[in-house]
């Protein structure tokens, strides 16, 4: 066998509906059933999308409190307010450097570098 020779498996239909039958019954958990048939957990997870099993994935539940909402919105406003800062220091440097361009043009440098000397 070679190096680069790897095992491919394909599962049959009713084999993947099989296991997610199993699965729905709630006696074993993905990892479970993983173990049992030699099945990646994340190949499971797979076959859920594909049958549009959604009843099956794990769900995510984020629980906040008031306060780490209002914080959460506090700093997402104060974010937004830096970039704006941030901005106008960018386009303000970008004029400065135009105003120099040009004086330096209108002196007769041939650089902003040689005006600022």
């Amino acid at each position: 066998m070679y190096k680069n020779d790897k095992v491919i498996r394909r599962y049959s239909e009713p084999f993947k509906l099989k296991i997610l039958d199993e699965l729905s019954t709630g006696k074993l958990n993905k990892s479970q059933l993983g173990k049992l048939y030699g099945i990646n957990p994340t190949t499971i997870n797979e076959w859920i999308k594909k049958y549009n099993r959604k009843d099956l994935m794990n769900t995510r539940i984020k629980v906040e409190t008031k306060d780490e909402i209002t914080r959460i919105k506090a700093l997402q406003k104060e974010i937004k307010q830096l970039k704006k800062l941030l901005l106008k220091k960018d386009l303000d440097a970008m004029v400065l450097d135009s105003y120099l361009e040009v004086a330096a043009e209108d002196l007769g440098y041939k650089s902003v570098a040689e005006l600022k000397k």
